[in-house]
């Protein structure tokens, strides 16, 4: 790891306005940043640090919730009129890394951290994500790579658990750069490899995450997450599912269903939603919403196994949801 300056600022304007000079980077809790620093995929000239801006931890219930970009994951995942509320969020923070990850990762940092690829975190391979010409993972090891959109020009998929849940409650992050504030639909926040493969989020130079808002919940909500990995201790997902409905006279209403580590971004199935809307809960309605889930999914070489995991988690997070 190189040297580099760090900057200690009290409030996020004054950090928007260090970040957006040329080669800093940003850290909060600096889990993700630090490995990146240690692997040589990083080597800022200047760090500058926010984690002691103070109130960016809050954590405000609500409902609607409001929830500071330096909030931790074991924060999240403990808070109790959280999990009433938001039981996918909880869950997803709770199940995300280790103990003591968890009380060092922020909300922010999840949201925004860079892919787990084994081709972009080795030095020795110069692929898209860092500039280059290829996606060694489209013929390589794949066994952990995107199942649908495998046609673009990188396969990596999303790493954030937070993201696939805040994305099935329909959040808004708020966002503050030299520019001024600004709000954006969590649908509208993580970005494909297309046109730009180094980038997954539209975050502007300078532009940092202050908080996530969640809207209320409706009359006879409900929602659920679940991630499926290789070993029961701490594991990288093999694919995570998660949804947030409504079951109004016995019927589902306003599903969301998302999916995760099975694309380049949080994947929502607008397919698996067109089935559950307007069904009555069985176990027939969650095998079609898990088939019609992955019916355009295009495994690559090593891992259509995904395809047959996703379909089991969403059926198990269905039930989750619905008991």
């Amino acid at each position: 790891m190189k040297a580099f300056t760090l900057i200690r600022t009290r409030s996020l304007p004054d950090a928007a306005r260090e970040a957006a000079r040329p080669n800093t980077a940003i850290k909060a809790g600096g889990v993700d940043l630090v490995d990146r620093m240690k692997e040589g995929l990083d080597s800022p000239d200047r760090v500058v640090s926010i984690a002691g801006i103070p109130g960016l931890d809050r954590i405000e219930a609500g409902p609607p919730a409001s929830i500071g970009a330096l909030a931790t994951l074991a924060a999240i995942a403990s808070h109790g009129a959280l999990k009433k509320s938001y039981p996918a969020l909880s869950a997803a923070a709770s199940e995300a890394a280790t103990p003591q990850i968890r009380n060092m990762a922020t909300l922010g940092g999840n949201l925004c951290q860079r892919p787990r690829c084994w081709y972009y975190r080795l030095d020795e391979f110069d692929c898209r994500k860092k500039g280059g010409k290829d996606c060694y993972a489209l013929e390589g090891e794949n066994r952990y790579h995107a199942i649908f959109e495998t046609g673009e020009i990188c396969v990596c998929v999303h790493p954030s658990a937070t993201g696939v849940a805040l994305l099935a409650y329909g959040a808004t992050l708020h966002t503050v750069s030299p520019k001024g504030k600004r709000s954006i639909p969590i649908g509208g926040f993580f970005t494909g490899p297309n046109p730009d493969p180094t980038r997954e989020n539209k975050l502007a130079a300078g532009e940092l995450v202050e908080s996530v808002t969640i809207p209320a919940p409706g009359s006879g909500a409900r929602s659920a997450y679940r991630k499926l990995k290789e070993k029961e201790s701490f594991d990288w997902p093999l694919v995570e599912a998660c949804v947030a409905l409504r079951l109004e006279a016995g019927k589902i209403r306003d599903p969301r269903v998302v999916l995760g580590h099975v694309a380049q971004v949080p994947w929502r199935s607008a397919e698996a939603e067109a089935a559950l809307s307007g069904a009555a809960p069985s176990e027939e309605v969650f095998r079609r919403a898990a088939e019609v889930a992955v019916a355009s999914a295009k495994p690559l070489s090593q891992n259509a196994f995904k395809v047959r995991l996703t379909k089991v988690a969403l059926q198990r997070v269905l039930r989750d949801a619905l008991a």
